[in-house]
């Protein structure tokens, strides 16, 4: 038992929480026409969402602290925080689709020690603590045993608002697909790890990702034997640039494929 895995039973109550409040204003076939109403509908599901969370895990652990992404960014100072995202793929969320979530972990110094992904559609519950495995609805999760890059399931996500980084992710998308046999880019940035985490894909990367996207996923996916860096193979912290999340037998290939397009 680590030390963590007592709270994994109320946190999981907490995310069921939030998805409960989403279910209720989900609508299949939504279809907004403008950013107004996108972000509209966006900012009320995000908060409605995080409020029903908080009150849920108010008290569960009073040394931890709420970390509020718009306020301190990537930056996690020191000691416990929890970090949330209330309705991750909130813009799949407002277009009908069934990729969203309520996503919790649990940061300590800067690294994740417990994470729960809970996505209502499909009735799928993602969990881990560290050292403890990663599961889905209590069964195991392991990633792919692949060794060679020319037939890897390659997922990445979008992200980053400059020309600089979209230039850089079209560079890095060409090269992985002239060198594996499949690139997949999907948002948000938590469910192509899960896949990464579960076997069905073998690498995932991002630029300027996401902090409760990639914090939950990066547990998820090294709990469930993966592993996960940046890219230049330093290892991952809440600041990181980008990250880079594979299978063993493939990181370092990856790794470097990659990093050969880091600059233009």
């Amino acid at each position: 038992m680590t030390e963590y895995a007592d709270l994994l039973p109320a946190v999981v109550k907490a995310a069921n929480r939030g998805a409960e409040f989403l279910m209720g204003g989900f609508d299949p076939g939504a279809r907004p026409l403008d950013r107004n109403a996108i972000r509209a509908v966006a900012v009320h599901i995000e908060g409605g969402s995080r409020a029903a969370v908080r009150e849920a895990l108010d008290g569960l652990l009073p040394s931890a602290g709420w970390l509020d992404e718009d306020e301190n960014g990537n930056d996690v100072p020191p000691g416990e925080w929890w970090i949330v995202d209330g309705a991750e793929g909130g813009v799949n969320y407002v277009y009908g689709l069934p990729e969203w979530a309520v996503t919790i972990t649990l940061v300590r110094d800067g690294v994740p020690q417990l994470t729960v992904v809970r996505q209502p559609i499909g009735d799928l519950t993602y969990t881990a603590v560290k050292g403890a495995g990663a599961h889905l609805n209590g069964d195991p999760l392991r990633v792919s045993a692949k060794n060679d890059l020319r037939v890897a399931m390659v997922t990445a996500s979008q992200a980053g608002n400059s020309p600089a980084v979209h230039a850089r992710f079209g560079r890095a998308i060409t090269t992985m697909l002239d060198n594996t046999l499949l690139v997949r880019n999907t948002i948000p940035t938590t469910f192509p790890i899960l896949t990464v985490a579960s076997g069905q894909h073998d690498v995932f990367f991002q630029y300027d990702p996401d902090l409760p996207g990639t914090a939950a996923g990066v547990l998820l996916a090294t709990e469930a034997g993966g592993v996960a860096t940046e890219i230049s193979g330093a290892p991952w912290v809440p600041q990181s640039p980008d990250v880079l999340i594979a299978a063993p037998g493939l990181h370092a290939a990856a790794a470097k494929l990659l990093d050969s397009v880091q600059q233009p």
